[in-house]
């Protein structure tokens, strides 16, 4: 091997005039959500750790640093053998950070840093071919459909709507200059080049297959077996922890450390870093990067005293929790009878679930008291989700985290009838309600959810009307035939020109919760401009909620016909689609939301 250079970088010079590739033989770019948002999370707490609004700007300069770990290059051609997850997901950062910069000098200064452009031709510093489509779309603010694309590019496109989410709350606007010049200039790597691919491999290799220090759950381990004084059942102990971290690792990179984070803090955890200044790390926190260093400066404190404690944690509680941890995960990713809460609850990336599922339970708890405390706590947070929702309020992991917590410290080792009226009581309290509908609209924020949305309501109607339908199809974009968001209202302005005195008046109510149907993506497309008259015959046939536009509907349909009456829900027919009709709609999808998503239903899975 020739001579290795190594020397810190930070972003500004990694990215300024130079250009890097990726060989086709490298993975893909397959960052998840949960990598993004550890991402942001360590980087926006960091940086407000020292960020002030009494600051000048030049005061940046005497921020901390921060380190982003080493890439790895090639001299000859420049590719990146290790760091692409990284660097790619901090592109993208700063492609969010242009879009809400207001000064034109600090948007040309970003830039420069994702992309240049030469006669007419825009190339990315992270120049891959069949990226450059999605990249061009999100710096132009255009319409880009991802599935067909290979893996990477439509992990860029979910992660980079990802951290539209996970930003909006996470560093105060009038902030954002400053995490700008923190980010480029006090974010560094260290820049290894290899004068060879060769070598740059051999370098990867190194670093990672030889000499690796220890996991923080390897080293749990280590520690929880070595407190056990009998041998047996140590053996005993260590046995059944390596076959639940197989379970584990199966469900997904990291998992078995996600696992043991959310059992330590959903159950143990007493305190949370505040977002402020020079705020003190709390056991939310230190579980989050260190959990077997907490447990060990802390288990007298959670009743680990003597060896037969350990014992237990390990052979009971953790293997109790880690089961229904992947219980929950399996339940996150497939629809399943009796758990549909916890579907309807991932489908909307709400990450911080398993924390709250986990909070409530007690190692001493029944699998008919874990099912039922799963069922209530579930279908909470799914009400809590959908108001939050339509009242335009985010559910980003920054924002959320804090309350959240607090939220889990409450329900702790609650019995069934105590978690039902502290949930309850968690939703009488919130300062919005699911009377937010009346406002709800398609936005640039709410696209997000709306297909979910939607689809529970469609569903729902469905449900209690007698048809056998599922509302993971509604909401599955991989099948053949994808169902879409349908406009009732076709995008002609002038065809509604008498009803309104602009055309942004008719695209706020185009865009109103009640002018919104579900449909299959051909049958979608094919109506595209039609006008009203011409789709109705369409509708019926398809879904309950947009059939019920059609009064062919209303016939030799008893069970959907009794399902309306008995909760005076105002379904009509209509054969001119208007203003009003656009109202009278709204209100129609509210007053089944509130069937949907009421407090009654927790009291149902009390036992």
């Amino acid at each position: 091997m020739k001579k290795i250079l190594g020397a810190p970088k930070s972003i500004r010079e990694l990215f300024t005039g130079v250009k890097y590739s990726i060989h086709y033989y490298q993975r893909e770019y397959q960052w998840q959500r949960k990598q993004i948002e550890e991402l942001i999370e360590d980087l926006t707490g960091e940086f407000l750790e020292y960020y002030s609004e009494t600051h000048e700007r030049n005061e940046v300069e005497k921020y901390g640093h921060y380190f982003m770990g080493s890439v790895v290059l090639t001299e000859d051609e420049n590719a990146i053998i290790d760091g692409q997850q990284r660097l790619t997901s901090l592109s993208l950062v700063l492609l969010f950070i242009t879009k809400h910069l207001q000064d034109t000098n600090d948007k040309a200064e970003v830039l420069n840093l994702i992309y240049s452009q030469k006669y007419g031709k825009t190339t990315f510093n992270i120049n891959v071919e069949e990226r450059t489509e999605c990249l061009e779309a999100i710096i132009n603010d255009v319409v880009f459909e991802p599935e067909g694309h290979p893996e990477s590019v439509q992990n860029i496109w979910h992660r980079y709507n990802d951290i539209i989410e996970l930003m909006m709350d996470a560093v105060p606007e009038e902030a954002l200059p400053f995490f700008k010049d923190w980010l480029i200039d006090n974010v560094q790597f260290i820049k290894i080049v290899a004068q060879t691919e060769q070598d740059a491999h051999k370098i990867f290799v190194s670093m990672n297959d030889r000499g690796l220090s220890l996991t923080a759950t390897e080293m749990l381990k280590g520690y929880l077996l070595s407190e056990i004084a009998d041998n047996d059942e140590r053996l005993k102990a260590n046995e059944l922890w390596k076959a639940k971290m197989l379970e584990l690792k199966a469900l997904g990179k990291e998992q078995e450390s996600d696992c043991i984070k959310t059992w330590l803090r959903s159950q143990y955890g007493e305190t949370i870093r505040e977002r402020k200044r020079n705020a003190t790390p709390g056991d939310f926190d230190i579980i989050g990067t260190a959990f077997h260093k907490w447990l060990r400066e802390n288990g007298n404190n959670i009743g680990l005293r003597r060896s037969v404690d350990y014992s237990d944690l390990v052979q009971k509680e953790f293997i109790l929790f880690s089961n229904t941890y992947i219980r929950i995960a399996e339940y996150s990713a497939k629809l399943t009878e009796g758990f549909e809460y916890i579907f309807y609850n991932s489908d909307r990336n709400f990450t911080l679930q398993p924390l709250i599922l986990l909070a409530s339970l007690d190692k001493n708890d029944t699998k008919e008291i874990i099912d039922a405390k799963l069922k209530i706590v579930s279908c909470f947070l799914d009400q809590y989700i959908s108001i939050r929702i339509f009242n335009f309020k985010t559910l980003d992991y920054s924002a959320m985290t804090y309350t959240m917590f607090m939220l889990a410290k409450k329900i702790r080792r609650r019995a069934l009838g105590q978690l039902v009226g502290i949930l309850t009581e968690e939703i009488e309290i919130m300062e919005f309600s699911i009377d937010g509908i009346e406002r709800f609209n398609l936005s640039g924020w709410t696209k997000r959810y709306m297909l979910h949305q939607l689809a529970r309501i469609t569903h729902f109607v469905e449900e209690q009307s007698g048809k056998d339908t599922k509302f993971d199809v509604y909401v599955n974009r991989s099948i053949k035939n994808p169902y879409d968001i349908e406009h009732i209202w076709v995008d002609h302005f002038e065809r509604y020109s008498d009803e309104f005195e602009s055309e942004e008046e008719f695209q706020r109510t185009r865009n109103m919760f009640g002018d919104l149907v579900l449909l299959p993506q051909d049958i979608n497309r094919s109506l595209n401009d039609s006008t009203y008259s011409k789709k109705l015959p369409k509708y019926f046939g398809q879904n309950l909620l947009v059939s019920s536009l059609n009064e062919n509907c209303y016939e030799n349909n008893p069970n959907f016909l009794r399902f309306a009456n008995a909760n005076n829900l105002k379904f009509n027919p209509s054969n001119d689609f208007t203003k009003e009709t656009i109202k009278e709609r709204q209100n129609l999808y509210l007053e089944i939301a509130k069937l949907i998503w009421n407090t009654d239903n927790l009291r149902k899975y009390v036992i």
